[in-house]
């Protein structure tokens, strides 16, 4: 074998090992290629379960934008009632005003008249009530007197209406 012929065997052996070796890289390469693959499928299947979740979550957002603006319509008309109940309490407030103003002067010395009337009332019908206990008292006594002296007995001194001396 000359020299030129091992240079071939040489160089078709290292030719083998380098077709050899692409081989291999390319199996690994179509491995990597297939995961890859793999997992582009895997993220497209995620990508459409979100979209749907997204969907989902856009409907919702709809839904609440549309409870919201019930929401606000209603509180649009309690708005309205709290404007209402407040135009009512400050004609309230005005009327009390006038009345106090108008009637309240009169009211307050037409109840201090009838006051003073009662009492007036109270303090005769007591005075009158305390003259005729009196002057029953004293007719009692005289009439116990006369007929103690008709008896010809000498009455003790506060014995005919129950009281003793010396109070």
């Amino acid at each position: 074998m000359s020299g030129g012929a091992v240079a071939g065997l040489i160089a078709s052996g290292a030719f083998a090992v380098l077709a050899l070796f692409g081989c291999f890289v390319l199996l690994k390469l179509g491995k990597i290629f297939d995961e890859a693959a793999a997992r582009v499928r895997q993220t497209g299947v995620a990508i459409d379960e979100g979209t749907a979740r997204v969907r989902q979550a856009g409907a919702t957002v709809d839904e609440v934008n549309v409870a919201l603006a019930h929401v606000n319509k209603e509180l649009d008309r309690v708005d309205a009632i709290t404007a209402n109940v407040q135009s009512i309490t400050t004609n309230v407030s005005s009327l009390t005003s006038l009345f106090a103003a108008t009637l309240g002067g009169p009211m307050v010395r037409v109840a201090a008249f009838s006051y003073g009337v009662r009492k007036a009332a109270a303090k005769r019908t007591r005075s009158e009530v305390e003259s005729r206990v009196k002057s029953q008292m004293k007719a009692d006594r005289s009439a116990r007197r006369t007929v103690a002296d008709d008896a010809g007995l000498t009455p003790v001194a506060g014995a005919a209406d129950g009281r003793r001396e010396g109070r």
